[in-house]
């Protein structure tokens, strides 16, 4: 056997020890770029730039973040038809009915918005794919109507699927994809009124997927629509909370979004007691229909989302927009849930 080599220690360790340490303020850099990226992804505030896949940017475009309610909303309307069953049919309708939603209509949506706000988000938001010209504009007309036709399709066939001698959800689809077009181009571009665009933004983040469900495994009726068109008031005022981020692009460029109307300070208090009164206000119909459960739970999720308004939102809505969303919307989302199960079992 060969003798083995011995093993010198180093005289000056600490030089070993600096040399593989990371530096903390590199650390910070490298999770902030990680922040920076999923954000971007996901299609929020507070981005980085500089991604190079056109598929990543083709996704940011679609911001995924934003298919959550819509997707959920699927969920509340199923449960208020009072006929879903946990089979595999069921569930395939329902994953079905969530990328119709999700993916395709809000994507198809918010693409729309990023085209027509292209000079809007060059001020507020200028890592977004379009204003940074990451993609050229030729290739997103092209993902609108990818998205549209693909969407339409996806609707045809979940009438086919159960058996609709109308076809509902195609037609609950055309009526979405009319709003977000008049929501985001001219001339009509309803977001340029604070009033009309907040709430044709929170009826189609509640009315449009709540009924779009319901009619999947029920028959839409009028009562459904009307109350989901009511609880959209509630709708209305997280869609306030999103004008508060674009709230200077908005001002140098004429959009009487609600802070610029009417400052900060009033159309934050405007927001919260819209979230707030009209979810107390379908708690009192669900009382009335004697669903006093319900009622009673949907009550003990508002006062976690009235707390968290005092604690963030109205201290500094610019500021705290997505710290409050992120905290206080699940709580909305589980009332509207909680409506869902109380309007299915009373068969409203």
């Amino acid at each position: 056997m060969s003798e083995s080599t011995p093993i010198t220690p180093d005289p000056n360790p600490s030089e070993v020890l600096e040399s593989v340490a990371i530096n903390p303020s590199e650390q910070a850099i490298t999770t902030s770029d990680r922040s920076a990226k999923t954000r971007q992804m996901l299609g929020m505030k507070g981005a980085s730039t500089g991604e190079t896949s056109i598929w990543k940017i083709r996704l940011q475009l679609m911001k995924p973040i934003t298919w959550i309610p819509l997707i959920w909303g699927v969920v509340c309307g199923a449960a208020s038809s009072g006929n879903y069953t946990w089979t595999l049919e069921n569930v395939l309708k329902v994953a079905a009915c969530m990328l119709l939603a999700g993916p395709l209509m809000t994507g198809y949506t918010q693409i729309l918005n990023d085209y027509y706000d292209r000079e809007i988000d060059a001020i507020n938001e200028p890592y977004r794919p379009i204003p940074s010209g990451a993609i050229p504009l030729p290739q997103v007309i092209i993902q609108i109507w990818v998205l549209l036709i693909a969407g339409y399709g996806l609707a045809f066939v979940l009438d086919v699927w159960v058996g609709h001698e109308f076809p509902t959800i195609t037609a609950i689809a055309i009526i979405g994809s009319f709003i977000a077009y008049i929501y985001s181009a001219p001339p009509l571009k309803l977001k340029q009124n604070g009033w009309l665009g907040s709430y044709a933004l929170g009826a189609s983040y509640i009315t449009l997927p709540w009924s779009t469900g319901h009619a999947l495994f029920g028959e839409l009726n009028s009562t459904i629509v009307i109350l989901t068109m009511f609880y959209s008031l509630a709708g209305l005022g997280i869609a306030i909370v999103n004008d508060f981020k674009s709230v200077e692009g908005d001002r140098q460029l004429g959009l009487n979004s609600l802070p610029v109307m009417f400052g900060i300070t009033t159309a934050s208090w405007i927001c919260v007691v819209t979230i707030d009164v009209f979810q107390g206000l379908i708690a009192a119909y669900l009382v009335s229909i004697h669903e006093n459960l319900y009622a009673a739970i949907l009550v003990l999720l508002i006062i976690p989302q009235i707390t968290l308004q005092d604690m963030y939102f109205l201290r500094d809505p610019v500021k705290n927009d997505v710290k409050y969303q992120a905290s206080a919307q699940p709580f909305l989302v589980l009332g509207m849930l909680v409506t869902g199960l109380a309007l299915g079992h009373a068969g409203v």
